[in-house]
């Protein structure tokens, strides 16, 4: 739902600010984690307009919660998601988008009858990628999230306890899952576009 539209803009507009709205959606890619999650951390606080409206509204913080966590993962992963939808909106190209106009669709028709169907594989991959992406977050969720039970404890950081009190076994376990549903999610990715590289 977020990722679809900046995709969709970073594709058709022709505005000055796309670079550094390019530059904003790609940033999670090269900022180290830890300094996104203290950013976040900040921006969720009680102290600022969103972290007052958000107790206001809930009668809980932002910080320290599954909301804010789930908040700060689809920022971390947002450009996992814009970039294959971006390629996929670009691959459409504009022959079938003007082809629907001269039948009368309207931009929104357009774009959900012949858009959308054709960039499916870019849905797919990107809802796998961000998905993949999210399970193994650490720095974001440790900053965010904090290491609480049963709330906002992930199994990135359940991994780093584990080793931490030098329980290899149950690390090996948690890791060896972790690994074997990565792979498996980038083989999907890779064979679901395989015919795309053909």
């Amino acid at each position: 739902m977020i990722a679809t539209p900046i995709a969709w803009w970073l594709v058709t507009t022709r505005s000055r600010a796309r670079p550094f709205v390019e530059a904003l959606t790609a940033l999670p890619l090269v900022l180290p984690p830890t300094v996104l999650g203290f950013y976040l951390l900040i921006l969720f606080s009680p102290n600022t307009a969103l972290g007052a409206l958000w107790i206001k509204v809930t009668g809980e913080t932002l910080a320290f919660s599954f909301t804010g966590l789930l908040l700060a993962s689809v920022l971390y992963s947002l450009p996992f998601a814009v970039q294959p939808l971006r390629t996929a909106f670009h691959s459409v190209g504009h022959g079938p988008i003007e082809a629907a106009a001269t039948l009368g669709a309207s931009q929104w028709q357009s774009f959900h009858s012949v858009v959308v169907p054709l960039s499916r594989r870019g849905f797919l991959a990107a809802a796998v990628l961000s998905f993949a992406h999210t399970l193994g977050e650490f720095g974001v969720v440790l900053m965010v999230g904090g290491n609480i039970p049963g709330k906002t404890r992930v199994i990135s950081i359940e991994i780093y306890n584990r080793v931490e009190t030098l329980d290899y076994g149950a690390a090996h376990v948690l890791s060896a899952g972790l690994l074997g549903v990565s792979f498996l999610v980038l083989v999907l990715v890779f064979f679901l576009n395989k015919d795309e590289r053909k």
